[in-house]
């Protein structure tokens, strides 16, 4: 984890501001969350001292120790990361408590867990992003959680998205023949293929100890028949050489490019690679011209009780795409039925956030989790490094844990999200801010859909107990109350997957004790 402390005077400030010029992100208005474009920024407040705001001037300097182990820079009041939409993790983790296991503290990714559950965040009406900000007091003095709140537009019809090529690539080794495994992909897949339009393109791929092409891009319409019999013959055979399958799945899709479609590769495996090519790095760097010239992007579908965490997530974040991780029938139909069609359309490219913490306010903060999907703040405006690919339908959830200095009210923090249109590559950036005074006076009293937010975190933590790197979260109220907790939310909400989370806690409270 990673603790800031912010400067002790409000003089680092007025010189920032200097320095921003007019790149630094100002405050207008008054609003705890309220939300405004670029061109709307460069307002002053706080007797004319700008609020903290993005600016590509400030680095996290010497801040790179792991875990606890830190040491102090001159100045850093920003936090930067990429947008990350995975929640493998969490589905990961349901999986290993439910079938009596604790999960390995190391694939734990608690941003994941907090993005598994639907939000109330107020949606754009266009492409991008809307900005929500808000907070509540912990039980431990002058520790809150700071809430960043970032909503696409509401996914339209489908007739109204662009034509999909789809490159499955699925691996039928002998460890997808487990239950589970290639028996639900082969039924996700069937059931996908009847959900798809006619000017939809399929393409399938297979490897083992080697890839295969087994089907060549093929439009739907009028072809379902022979796609359903080459996902119907789908056997599992020997090892997992996934760097092949990864690399045939994207010449193959790059042999069938649509032109005005969306080219994605949607990869299905345990992600148990036993041999050729096992490093993700190397795996990528092989089909780094599919990825960077034709746009094409990885939907990493996890599945098997025994799963290659560490590979698939490092495949999808630097393959500008995300993971899931299905369990069982209905956790297939969610994410082949529900969630990939939302993400064959891209509302935003390479979208970052940063989080300006005002350091008259706040004495330090820690960002929960996206440990893997930190960028240098001076990068924050650079487009050429890479950031998240979010889709419409998509709500993004950022917590930090943050301490305020006793006696001190006003401007916290303004949190700006930056993407490229998915069309022009135009930038585009919008933003919210949070005042002390907005603060909900205990984490309890917050909204339902917050409560549920702090739940998952908390329940993310626990579940990290044992690996050093990390300290609880201020304000952990132990697993007995957390579950508590998550069953009264569950009747608040009538939400099943809040129910499915209070199981889980239960289920980690029998094998954490």
């Amino acid at each position: 984890m990673e603790w800031h402390r912010t400067r002790r005077t409000r003089s680092v400030l007025i010189a920032l501001a200097a320095a921003g010029g007019l790149l630094l992100t100002g405050c207008s208005g008054g609003s705890a969350n309220g939300s405004h474009s670029e061109a709307d920024r460069g307002g002053s407040k706080n007797g004319g001292v700008p609020a903290p705001a993005p600016a590509p001037a400030q680095s996290q300097g010497s801040r790179k120790a792991q875990g606890d182990e830190w040491t102090t820079p001159s100045a850093d009041y920003l936090s930067t990361f990429a947008l990350d939409v995975d929640t493998a993790s969490y589905g990961y983790a349901r999986r290993m408590l439910a079938d009596g296991q604790r999960p390995d503290p190391a694939t734990i990714r608690p941003e994941e867990f907090v993005n598994s559950f639907r939000q109330d965040y107020r949606r754009p009406d266009g492409n991008g992003f809307s900005v929500t900000v808000d907070g509540a007091r912990t039980d431990k003095p002058n520790w809150s959680l700071v809430r960043v709140g970032l909503a696409t537009r509401t996914a339209g019809q489908s007739g109204e998205r662009p034509p999909a090529a789809l490159t499955f690539v699925v691996d039928v080794s002998g460890s997808m023949d487990e239950p589970g495994r290639l028996d639900l992909a082969r039924q996700s897949l069937d059931t996908m293929t009847d959900r798809l339009r006619d000017d939809d393109s399929v393409a399938i791929v297979t490897f083992s100890s080697q890839a295969e092409t087994v089907l060549p891009m093929t439009r739907l319409g009028g072809h379902r028949g022979e796609i359903h019999d080459a996902i119907d013959g789908l056997e599992a055979l020997s090892s997992t050489d996934l760097g092949a399958g990864v690399e045939t799945g994207y010449a193959t899709a790059v042999e069938g490019l649509r032109e005005g479609a969306t080219n994605r590769v949607v990869l299905v495996s345990d992600a148990l690679a036993n041999t050729g090519d096992t490093d993700p790095d190397s795996i990528l760097e092989r089909i780094s011209t599919a990825r960077r010239e034709h746009g094409i992007t990885l939907f990493g579908v996890g599945v098997g009780s025994d799963y290659g965490d560490a590979l698939m997530e490092r495949l999808a974040d630097k393959g500008d795409g995300h993971t899931v991780y299905v369990s069982d029938t209905e956790d297939a139909r969610k994410v082949f039925c529900e969630q990939l069609p939302q993400n064959i359309e891209l509302t935003a490219r390479d979208a970052k956030a940063q989080v300006a913490f005002d350091p008259h306010t706040v004495a330090e903060f820690r960002l929960v989790g996206y440990d893997d999907r930190r960028v240098a703040d001076d990068d924050f405006r650079n487009d050429h490094v890479d950031g998240g690919e979010v889709g419409p339908g998509h709500t993004v959830t950022v917590l930090y844990a943050v301490r305020t200095k006793p006696g001190t009210d006003g401007h916290l923090a303004t949190a700006t999200v930056r993407w490229l249109d998915p069309g022009t590559r135009d930038p585009h950036e919008e933003s919210g801010e949070l005042e002390t005074g907005a603060l909900r006076d205990s984490v309890w009293s917050a909204s339902p859909r917050f409560q549920v937010t702090a739940v998952a975190a908390y329940f993310a933590d626990a579940l990290r107990e044992g690996d050093d790197r990390w300290t609880t979260l201020p304000g952990d109220p132990g697993l007995g109350e957390l579950h508590g907790h998550a069953v009264q939310l569950a009747r608040t909400t009538e939400d099943e997957a809040v129910r499915q989370l209070a199981q889980a806690i239960q289920e980690a409270g029998r094998g954490l004790d």
